[in-house]
């Protein structure tokens, strides 16, 4: 078997056989590589009787002998069926049956309306999702031409009764305290279901499930304040072990009370039909075989029995223990009630927008996501990312993502889920690591975070739906393009309507001056900081120095060092420029007025929405985030030291917030 006939079916797969690093450098994918990815796209390439057999399907699926269950097209533009021919009957979603002829090529003539249509042509029936030209535009949601929010930490958030972790009714009482302010939105961090039976696992990034929610963030019952709760209220880092445990005992009673006479939950869970089953069986066979046996934690290693979701045995299992998975469903009901009221909270506050939910690049393999939709993952990979400045080896992420042929296959079925799941409450999404739209580095199980691959996905497609989703829920989206991004990509986001994000450190010219804000980029999203970089106050005080050094994560300490007294005078020098301070720096144990000097700044940009975390806001110097840690940092623990009904009222809060509203009004 020649290595070149190896790479030009990759090629054609889209499984790319060279990549290039941070200094330009070419590498070659080696050929065990390409074979293991080749293999986990259905496309196998381990002998040239097999390359052949891929080559040949890659032919038949491009030459449009048969349509795929759906096929994605932009409004007022002619759709492409090739292969296709003769007469189409269209069923639109909303609308007319229309007949005709298709033209040459078999193209379908432009469809004014967005929506999941239903095309026949002879004897094939497909799904047509057209989407808008574009997501919608912070004009369009707003009626404004720019606008401002704040982001966080949703389970840093306090209340009283709580319980120990931030909850719905937090983030509800928090968008209207924000919404006073003059805030257009709240971006939070991801609320995906984690596990509930290994709240050890508590990372928002990292979820079982990006389809269904996080029942720890549900209000606690009535009647459920106890002493371990008011004592877990009390921490100032979370712990979600000892509050996962509680909470469940609570919220079990409160089932057992409540559930069978509650009509809602009844109508809940039969709209929410086969999605919501399938996590709550996952859920309750998780929980029964993982107490049994610790080594049962991934699905992958249960009885063969309980694999496959459709199975007979997990049909018998669920009969047997319907009380337990009704209840894990139960547990969807009240989070979705709550966040839908939080929702409905920062909408009757005033908030345009409301929430931007956070929508993270992948999932825990042995979750529910990774059991009920098997058939859409990726099987055998991680993704990841190629070494870097920052990261030398790489970084290998431990979760899975969709597999660019099972999406196809299924008509985008899981994608589609996901995407509505996200933006059931929101009035905004955020992708997380969106470069993940058109590429992802994936590392076969066991390879090192460097002998990946980046691995192409259905761009077009992917926004188109994004788009289109976006367009029914009249949501603005924002994508996470930071960090090593394709050629165009960037453009290509613009051109659908999603924001990209622009955050103060990386804002330089070529020759490392701080960008003036009049100059970002108008259709993007400004921030002083994100969730894994420096807060605004431990970066003026060298805080996140401090921790890496500590954590031996520094590559060249000195220089770095350097580097930030550079980095200190020039933003300095650039917040004056900007109007956003006067005078001399203040000293490095005095951070308040750099963060003042720093949201006045941001606040500038001309972008067209700005967005401020909480931990800047307060002038907090730990970020929630460390990467490259575990354990030995309080990674997505760290709780706000006050009510979220009043944390924004304190004086210097306050006032920063005035600032940035004062700043956003006279920005054009």
């Amino acid at each position: 078997m020649s290595d070149a006939a190896l790479i030009r079916l990759a090629e054609r797969a889209g499984v790319a056989p060279k990549w290039q690093d941070a200094f330009g450098q070419q590498h070659d994918v080696g050929p065990d590589t390409l074979r293991a990815v080749l293999a986990a796209i259905e496309l196998p390439g381990g002998s040239d009787a097999e390359i052949a057999d891929s080559l040949a399907r890659l032919d038949e699926r491009e030459g449009g002998q048969s349509l795929p269950p759906l096929v994605t097209g932009r409004t007022g533009e002619a759709i492409a069926l090739p292969g296709s021919s003769g007469r189409f009957r269209l069923e639109p979603e909303n609308g007319q049956v229309v007949e005709g002829e298709l033209g040459a090529g078999g193209r379908l003539p432009p469809i004014a309306e967005p929506g999941y249509h239903r095309l026949e042509i002879g004897r094939q029936r497909i799904t047509l999702a057209v989407g808008p030209q574009r997501c919608p535009s912070i004009a369009q949601v707003t009626g404004q031409a720019s606008a401002w929010g704040l982001a966080v930490q949703l389970y840093g958030l306090r209340r009283q009764g709580d319980g120990g972790v931030g909850d719905f009714a937090a983030l509800a009482a928090f968008v209207r305290s924000a919404a006073g302010y003059g805030a257009s939105a709240v971006a939070i961090s991801p609320v995906h279901a984690q596990f509930s039976a290994d709240p050890d696992r508590f990372s928002p990034y990292a979820p079982s499930s990006r389809a269904m929610l996080n029942v720890l963030h549900a209000p606690l019952p009535e009647g459920a304040a106890d002493d371990t709760f008011a004592r877990l209220e009390q921490l100032d880092l979370l712990d979600w072990p000892e509050t996962s445990r509680a909470r469940q005992s609570a919220f079990r009673a409160a089932f057992e009370r409540t559930a069978a006479g509650d009509p809602g939950f009844a109508a809940f869970r039969q709209r929410r039909g086969d999605q919501l089953e399938s996590h709550a069986r996952f859920e309750a066979l998780h929980a029964h075989l993982f107490a049994a046996d610790p080594g049962h934690w991934h699905w992958r290693s249960w009885p063969e029995e309980y694999r496959r979701p459709e199975s007979a045995a997990v049909a018998r299992f669920a009969a047997e223990h319907d009380r337990e998975v009704a209840f894990h469903a139960w547990l969807q009901y009240r989070a979705d009630q709550a966040l839908a009221d939080a929702q409905d909270a920062a909408r009757q506050a005033g908030m345009p927008i409301g929430l931007i939910s956070d929508l993270a690049v992948g999932t825990d393999g042995g979750g529910s996501q990774g059991w009920g939709r098997q058939d859409e993952m990726l099987t055998g990979m991680s993704i990841g990312a190629p070494p870097d400045l920052l990261s030398p080896q790489g970084q290998s992420w431990g979760l899975v993502g969709f597999s660019p042929t099972g999406l196809r296959r299924s008509g985008f079925s899981a994608y589609i889920e996901m995407i509505r799941a996200a933006l059931a409450h929101a009035g905004g999404l955020r992708i997380d690591h969106a470069m993940g739209l058109t590429r992802l580095w994936v590392l076969p199980d066991g390879a090192s975070a460097a002998e990946g691959a980046y691995l192409a996905f259905p761009e077009r497609d992917m926004l188109r739906l994004v788009a289109l989703e976006a367009h029914r829920h009249q949501a603005i989206v924002l994508g996470e393009d930071l960090g090593t991004v394709p050629q165009g990509f960037n453009a290509r986001l613009t051109d659908a309507g999603v924001m990209g994000l622009r955050v103060l450190w990386f804002e330089k010219t070529e020759d490392g001056a701080f960008k003036p804000p009049a100059s970002w980029t108008r259709d993007a999203a400004a921030m002083t900081s994100t969730h894994d970089i420096p807060t605004v106050a431990g970066w003026w005080t060298g805080t996140d120095l401090d921790r890496r050094a500590a954590l031996d994560l520094v590559h060249d300490e000195a220089t770095e060092r350097a580097e930030r007294e550079t980095d200190r005078e020039t933003i300095w020098a650039a917040f004056q420029d900007s109007g956003a301070a006067e005078g001399e720096p203040p000293p490095l144990t005095e951070p308040a007025p750099f963060v003042d000097a720093a949201i006045r700044h941001v606040a500038g940009a001309a972008c067209t929405l700005v967005l401020v975390p909480m931990e800047d806001v307060i002038g907090q110097v730990e970020q929630p985030n460390l990467p490259g840690t575990l354990n030995e940092h309080p990674n997505w623990r760290r709780r706000m030291p006050d009510d979220a009904s009043r944390i924004l009222d304190h004086p210097a809060t306050a006032a920063r917030l005035r600032s940035l509203e004062a700043v956003r009004k006279k920005t054009p």
